[in-house]
Parts: C-alpha cells; structure tokens; sequence
C-alpha cells in the first residue's frame, strides 16, 4: 500500500492537482523513507507535511483534513507526488486508462439500450415511457 493507494479519490486527484499546481513549495529527506515539506493551501500559511513511504499511515499534515487523524490528505499525497514523480504518472496513466473504459462501457450500455427500445412494439414502447414517467414523477417528490 502506497499513500496514493491508501487516499480516497478525493484526495487522490486532488493531491495530483495540487501537484501539478507546483503547490509543493519545498521538501527535504529526513530518514531513509520520511520526507518534509511544505504544501501551500488555500490559506496564507503552508501546511507542514511529513510522509513515510514505507509506513504511509504513519504520515503527518497539520492540515484541518488530517490534523490528529490517522488519514491521508491532499497535501500528503501532493508530497508523494513531488518526491516520486514517476508515481504521479502512473495514476494519471491508471485514471485515463479508467475514463477511456468508462467511456466503452457507457457506449455499449448505450447500444445495447437502443437495440431494447428499437426491440420494442409500439404498445410496449408507450407503456415502458408511462413507467418510467411515473417513476421520474415519484422519485422527484422524494429528493
């Protein structure tokens, strides 16, 4: 488990914006796994940033996110990024290679429903519409 592996989405992604937004304003080796650094924020005050490679839980942000906390933040994983750049572009490869499979399987969703509707009687097709109508109505009264 790495500390990209180990953060949620959220913070994945934003850690990789965060990254490449150069908001990584310096870093420092303080042991043969442990990294320093400061990462800007929305604020005036750079976070303190510690992280440990080998023992990623074991990393640091005085962020309000993962301050006290045993989590991983934005700013952790900006960090990771800055220190291993190669890391960086393994998880843009890995979230393009998701969207472009995301997009076949939405294409075939979408071909496969065309072929049901196209399948479709005339009746059948005015009563699935009516359903699905009706269901939109309700759901809308409870959201």
């Amino acid at each position: 488990m790495s500390i990209r592996t180990l953060a949620s989405g959220a913070s994945a992604w934003r850690g990789y914006e965060y990254y490449t937004e150069k908001k990584v304003l310096s870093y420092f080796q303080t042991g043969g796994d442990e990294y320093t650094g400061q990462v800007a924020g929305n604020g005036p005050t750079p976070y303190q940033v510690k992280i440990n490679i080998a023992h990623p839980r074991q990393s640091k942000c005085n962020c309000p996110h993962a301050d006290g906390r045993r989590v991983i933040c934005k700013h952790m994983v900006a960090l990771f990024f800055a220190v291993l750049p190669e890391e960086a572009e393994d998880y843009i490869e890995a979230v393009e290679e998701y969207e472009r499979e995301e997009e076949q399987r939405m294409e075939e969703h979408y071909a496969a429903l065309r072929s049901y509707v196209k399948s479709l009687s005339k009746k059948e097709l005015q009563e699935k519409l009516f359903e699905a109508l009706v269901e939109l109505e309700e759901r809308g009264r409870y959201y």
